[in-house]
């Protein structure tokens, strides 16, 4: 898809959801119990979600990973983040679908943040993620110990390209244990059912926060049209940052398969930074699941604990611009292309 294209699709979602919104759902002040009223400020928080979980670092991860494959193939993906998106979006909405249809014990287990459901996917959710970011560190880890290895010898003057391919190819535990579905991902838009199985683990707290609302907003028997509206500008949001997301990374691929310097350079950077997301998020996880089982309330442990989630992605975010502030500098002025591509010719 173009970016016309997506552009046009991303300014339907949001002509939609405000139209709906602002002409059909607010001037009828629908009222929410005592929460207040079903007016612009919901739909703002559905979109201001939907773009902070845009930045979460399963997105960032599986966008990069999918861009990188298929321009290896010889592509130009720039619409893997819009794909990724929306199959991710789909199954968000057919929650909130659920719940205007009036699913009203479902809707009563998302609204109750101390429900069986809440309380299984809680604990369950976060362990099993915070121990599947550590195993993604650990084997990232190792592939960068051999891209550096691949760094050694082109320093040398000897670069070894199908080494580094290698090296690149063994970077997480989906992509190991899931080669052959991997290698199905021949268009952009075949991650869409990539998205749709990320959009299941909807214990993130964006998502639950959004079906916080659509269930809020069900108990009450508002009509489908006005919950539907809170997936669409959460769909917009998330949309809008995935597909700028999958851009950028499409960019930043497209310099650095030009030169092999470049490739190697980019590579050592990306799956650094990796390393140190997986442990940050990791961290956060584990270390919050063992205070609240062992009621840690003070020290180091509960600080880290106490971290809330919901900015982690906004950090990260900040980190990846620090960190390509940093190694474009270092590229600059130490005039990395320069000297290597001296040493390979």
């Amino acid at each position: 898809m173009s970016i016309g294209g997506m552009g046009g699709f991303i300014l339907l979602l949001n002509v939609v959801g405000w139209g709906v919104l602002t002409a059909f759902v607010a001037p009828h002040h629908y009222a929410l119990g005592t929460s207040g009223v079903f007016g612009i400020g919901l739909g703002v928080t559905a979109f201001t979600l939907g773009m902070r979980h845009a930045f979460d670092a399963d997105h960032i991860a599986a966008i990069d990973n999918t861009t990188r494959k298929l321009m290896g193939d010889g592509q130009r993906p720039l619409s893997v983040g819009f794909w990724f998106s929306l199959g991710h979006s789909s199954i968000v909405f057919a929650l909130c679908l659920l719940l205007s249809l009036g699913v009203r014990a479902l809707a009563g287990q998302v609204e109750d943040g101390s429900s069986a459901l809440h309380q299984a996917t809680g604990v369950i959710g976060t362990s099993v993620s915070g121990v599947f970011l550590y195993v993604i560190a650990i084997l990232n880890l190792v592939v960068l110990v051999g891209i550096l290895r691949v760094f050694k010898k082109m320093r040398r003057g000897d670069f070894d390209e199908a080494a580094l391919e290698h090296q690149l190819d063994n970077r997480g535990v989906l992509n190991r244990l899931l080669r052959g579905a991997t290698k199905a991902v021949r268009k952009p838009w075949h991650i869409y059912p990539v998205g749709l199985l990320f959009g299941l683990g909807f214990d993130t707290a964006t998502e639950i926060g959004l079906l916080v609302l659509a269930a809020g907003a069900a108990t009450f028997a508002l009509p489908w049209y006005a919950i539907l509206v809170l997936p669409i500008l959460f769909a917009a949001g998330m949309t809008l940052f995935d597909t700028v997301d999958g851009c950028f990374m499409n960019f930043a691929y497209g310099w650095a398969f030009a030169k092999p310097v470049r490739k190697i350079f980019y590579n050592i950077t990306v799956t650094a930074l990796s390393v140190a997301v997986a442990l940050l998020i990791g961290t956060i996880e584990l270390v919050s699941i063992l205070a609240e089982k062992l009621d840690i309330t003070s020290g180091p442990l509960a600080a880290i604990a106490s971290v809330d989630l919901d900015y982690v992605g906004f950090g990260i975010v900040g980190l990846f611009v620090l960190t390509w502030v940093i190694a474009l500098a270092v590229w600059r002025f130490g005039r990395i292309e320069e000297k290597w591509s001296a040493k390979l010719s």
